[in-house]
């Protein structure tokens, strides 16, 4: 249980507050590269701040304050220039640094004054890897390198990219993934349940938890688990586990889960996906929206990431937790809030927070780390078909009930 104000702590993301300040260190996907081609300027929300992202007609990528400083029209409306973005109110122009570099009546009525060279915009750096846009909004000083996650940068893999847009605080879906006990009852037997109510064979094994464990390295925290009827002497699943990549990415072995806070009660969650391309194919991305509820406004819950939307919808735009009551399954979360906690702490001190890359020959060409997956062999699920045999010791099962990203874009 947490009181009041140490939910605040470490759930709040608005500019200024600790939580808000120690995610600035990190870079943030705030879309896809895709989205910038089909339209060259879009709005985003990210951190609580309003911006504007934008790629030039030379194909620079800018992040900028959404608000003009001349009249306040939105800049998600303005034009692409070879420099940078119009405004389209006055055509004031804005660079990716914010610099303002045009303002046409000004410059031509006065241009002894130079205004233009006392205006400037709040900007972020950006950067694009696999497909998706990247941007840093911390100190300028204190940015370090993007991490070249293994599936972000390998080239010899399709992509697909699943968006949603969750109406509740990114904590409560970073909470989720360190919650290993979660999958028996809320994948498995919830996915039954539905099943059986549309008269439908079961589609999961809900096999019993026997340990959970949690071990701390250098990019964030491994979660294991120890189910009926695996050796404990051989199971990748608890000898290794999967890992969760401070401080807000779920890796399960060819898949990432990012959770980025759009602000303290929205999340823009990406569902990204590799698998190494066929003999002779070239690479493809696929983008599309994940959808949390049906056209009715039912919930989803027939897919393992619908039921995981429902669960952390549910909770609230930010989850009550004074009101909660911690058991011994909950032993991953406690260790993640306090490592939250003492990385706030670290940026308050003028410290890097955990997982923070600088050393360029560490990042290149990749990052990886001990892992029981491989993209040839898919994710290592921890439940059974019903009728699928028995697993082999150290074999990895099927996933099973994820579903493809589905739907068709609507932005």
């Amino acid at each position: 249980m947490l009181t009041v104000p140490d939910n605040d702590r470490i759930s709040r993301v608005s500019p200024g507050s600790p939580m808000g300040d120690m995610m600035r260190r990190y870079w943030q996907p705030i879309a896809t590269v895709e989205d910038l081609e089909r339209e060259e300027v879009k709005a985003v929300r990210i951190l609580g701040e309003n911006l504007v992202l934008y790629k030039s007609t030379t194909g620079t990528y800018g992040l900028i304050q959404e608000r003009c400083p001349h009249r306040s029209a939105s800049l998600a409306y303005g034009i692409p220039h070879e420099d940078g973005i119009r405004c389209p109110y006055h055509g004031w122009l804005f660079n990716e640094d914010g610099k303002c570099l045009e303002m046409p009546f000004e410059d031509v009525e006065n241009p002894e004054a130079h205004f233009r060279d006392k205006i400037t915009v709040d900007s972020y750096p950006v950067e694009t890897l696999g497909g998706l846009v990247f941007a840093y909004m911390g100190p300028i000083e204190k940015k370090p390198l993007l991490p070249r996650w293994e599936w972000f940068t390998r080239e010899d893999v399709n992509r697909s990219i699943g968006i949603t847009h969750l109406p509740c605080n990114w904590l409560q879906c970073m909470e989720n993934s360190m919650d290993p006990v979660h999958f028996e009852w809320l994948h498995a037997n919830l996915i039954n349940y539905v099943a059986k109510r549309r008269g439908e064979e079961p589609l999961m094994f809900p096999a019993k938890h026997q340990k959970v464990a949690f071990d701390v390295f250098e990019y964030g925290i491994y979660k294991r688990r120890l189910l009926q009827g695996d050796d404990p002497e051989t199971s990748p699943d608890w000898l290794i586990g999967h890992p969760v990549l401070f401080p807000n990415i779920l890796d399960t072995g060819g898949s990432y889960q990012i959770r980025v806070p759009i602000d303290d009660h929205n999340t823009l969650h990406f569902l990204y996906r590799a698998s190494v391309v066929k003999e002779g194919e070239e690479p493809k991305i696929n983008v599309a929206d994940v959808p949390w509820k049906h056209d009715d406004g039912r919930l989803v819950v027939e897919t393992v990431i619908g039921t995981d939307m429902m669960a952390w919808i549910t909770q609230g735009p930010i989850t009550p937790r004074h009101l909660e009551h911690l058991g011994v399954s909950d032993r991953g979360i406690i260790l993640y809030r306090s490592i939250l906690s003492d990385a706030i702490e670290a940026v308050e001190r003028g410290e890097d927070p955990p997982g923070i890359v600088r050393d360029v020959e560490k990042n290149f060409p990749m990052i990886t780390y001990k892992t029981e997956y491989s993209l040839e062999q898919g994710a290592r699920a921890a439940f059974l078909l019903p009728g699928q045999a028995p697993r082999q010791q150290g074999a990895p099962s099927v996933a099973v009930g994820i579903p493809s990203t589905g739907g068709q874009r609507t932005r």
